[in-house]
Formats: C-alpha cells, structure tokens, sequence
C-alpha cells in the first residue's frame, strides 16, 4: 500500500468546534490580512483564500455582515459581492490561467457550508483533471502551491 502525506490538512480534521468564535469575522477584524489571507478588502465585503483550499487559488468572497442568508443583507453589500466575485474571476484568470471556474455558495449546513452562520461565495479555478482519483477514492486533494504564494500573487495582482 502506498501513502501520501498530508500533514496541512491534519489540522483541519482534528481541530475541535469552536463556538462563538467566527473565522470570517476574525479575518475582517484583523490588521493582519497575511495572517487571515485577506487578499482584498471592499466597504462591505472582502475576499480571502480558503485555509483549506480545492485548488491553487481557492477563494471565498465574504460580507463584513455576520448573517447567514443572502436575503438578510443589503443591496449595496450584494452588489459589492457580486463585483468581487468578478474581480476573482479576472485576477485568477489573469495569474493562474484556468480553463474554468466554480463560483457558488452553500446556504446551511445541510446544503454543504461549513460555515453555515456567515454567507460566503466560493470562487475556485479549474483545470481539466484537476478532480482524480486520489480526490474520488483517497479523498485527498493535491494543491500544488503553498498558501502564503498564493495569498502574495493574488494579494500583488488586486493591488491591494
């Protein structure tokens, strides 16, 4: 048998629930957008790498609202969603060239958010083959790119 390390996502697995304590709202608190992988902040949302991610360049687009329903926010804040995602859209098209993207989000727990209580927009690029058998049977993902490149070519590409 052979085995393929993955000690990055040993943390995820075994890290306990954390009540009351919100990673979206820590990362829109928080001065230090390395540290959180904020790559952009607008006036009511913001874009950040997912810790976790699929693929190289896995970002969220989140609103600076705690609210865990898109009915339940603003329209300027759901435009200004909307726009991020297209600027998601133009800088991972511009920096990693994929061949399509996921954009979508999972409204409640059983519709798949690990973080049901705080709405946020999935934006990941694709390439062809991307999703093999060690996703399918090992249920383990292959990202070729260490989160803090990632975080400072998106980070350089939005200019932020």
């Amino acid at each position: 048998m052979d085995f393929l390390w993955t000690p990055w996502r040993y943390q995820y697995i075994t890290k306990p629930e954390e009540k009351g304590v919100c990673i979206f709202c820590a990362a829109a608190g928080s001065a230090d957008d390395e540290r959180t992988l904020v790559v952009h902040r607008g006036k009511h949302s913001f874009a950040m790498l997912n810790r976790y991610p699929y693929t190289a360049g896995h970002l969220m687009v989140v609103p600076f609202d705690h609210v865990s329903s898109l009915e339940a926010l603003s329209a300027e804040t759901l435009a200004e969603l909307m726009m991020l995602a297209r600027d998601a859209e133009h800088y991972l098209r511009a920096v990693y060239h994929p061949e399509g993207l996921n954009i979508g989000m999972n409204l409640g727990k059983c519709a798949g958010a690990g973080i049901a209580d705080h709405v946020h927009l999935h934006v990941l690029p694709r390439w062809t083959g991307d999703t093999n058998f060690m996703t399918v049977i090992g249920e383990t993902r292959m990202v070729p790119e260490e989160l803090d490149a990632t975080w400072r070519k998106l980070r350089e590409a939005w200019g932020s």
